[in-house]
């Protein structure tokens, strides 16, 4: 989708909920509308009007913002008061959404002063461009695609190199060197390879730990391709498997399978997560399960 037309949504949007503007400053949200990449937020802050597309960025962001900044002017800030200044300059804008989820208070004190100057009143909002991201075009499916076949390609890559005295630490770095030398750009978040009892924490950091034979190594990865990123789990066995492991496992894949075959287009995410979780419930393992199936995927990687 072009840089127009979703500006044109944005300000659709925006009438509709009766706002006159909105400062958006998450960064995946600013990158979405106007394709600027660098930092977001009280460095870089875009304000979008009926009439107008403003980013303010510092000096360090400047040249940067003038490349890449799309269907918006660019404006120099000193600092976040200065930003939200340049920003609200002879503008009339009475009812002004803010991002209630990514401004911090300091920030949301400074742009309050400078809204009073101008007589706008500041509405904390929350979704209204996450709304418009929520539905992907062809350019970002095929974003996705690319960097879940990167994520597929490092765990063919890990499961022919792992073994038996490599550590935690050994086995992701060969992951994120296989990533990285596959055209990922930077990591969306630390790679997780958590061994033996390590792998009973979702979100374990690799140690030094040496992996062993007979014991659950859990590998959760991401890739990134033009800012869209991948982001999958898999569960590893060197040598002998217990019949415990094996029947949790043959479990938990009879759920994925499941949802694979009856998922269809207008569901709400808590029916898919519900058709895993009957399984699961039904398999004895209800406590087991206490978070999500899985998370939406884009500029974030947890999209609603």
């Amino acid at each position: 989708m072009a840089i127009a037309q979703r500006l044109h949504k944005l300000r659709q949007r925006l009438s509709d909920k009766e706002f006159d503007g909105i400062i958006i400053t998450q960064p995946e949200n600013c990158r979405y509308i106007c394709r600027f990449t660098g930092s977001s937020g009280s460095v870089a802050t875009l304000l979008v009007s009926e009439n107008t597309a403003i980013l303010a960025t510092d000096f360090i962001h400047f040249e940067q913002a003038k490349q890449e900044a799309f269907g918006c002017d660019v404006v120099l800030a000193r600092n976040p008061a200065h930003g939200f200044a340049a920003l609200l300059s002879g503008q009339k804008l009475n009812r002004l959404a803010i991002e209630a989820n990514s401004l911090c208070f300091a920030d949301y004190r400074r742009l309050a002063e400078e809204a009073n100057r101008v007589q706008s009143d500041i509405v904390p909002t929350e979704g209204i461009v996450e709304s418009l991201r929520a539905v992907k075009d062809e350019q970002e499916l095929a974003c996705l695609q690319r960097a879940a076949e990167l994520a597929d390609s490092a765990v063919r890559h890990i499961v022919a190199e792992i073994r038996p005295g490599m550590t935690e630490k050994e086995a992701a770095w060969e992951i994120e060197k296989h990533l990285r030398e596959s055209t990922s750009e930077p990591i969306p978040f630390d790679i997780i390879v958590a061994s033996g009892p390590n792998a009973a924490l979702p979100h374990a950091k690799p140690t030094s730990r040496p992996i062993s034979t007979s014991e659950p190594i859990i590998i959760d990865l991401g890739a990134r391709i033009n800012g869209y990123s991948s982001d999958l789990s898999r569960t590893l066995c060197l040598g002998h498997q217990d019949d415990t492991f094996t029947d949790i496992y043959n479990l938990v894949l009879q759920a994925q399978l499941s949802v694979a075959d009856n998922l269809e287009a207008g569901m709400s995410g808590a029916q898919v997560d519900g058709l895993a979780r009957t399984i699961i419930d039904g398999g004895g393992y209800k406590d087991a399960f206490g978070h999500g199936l899985g998370h939406g995927l884009g500029l974030a990687v947890h999209e609603e």
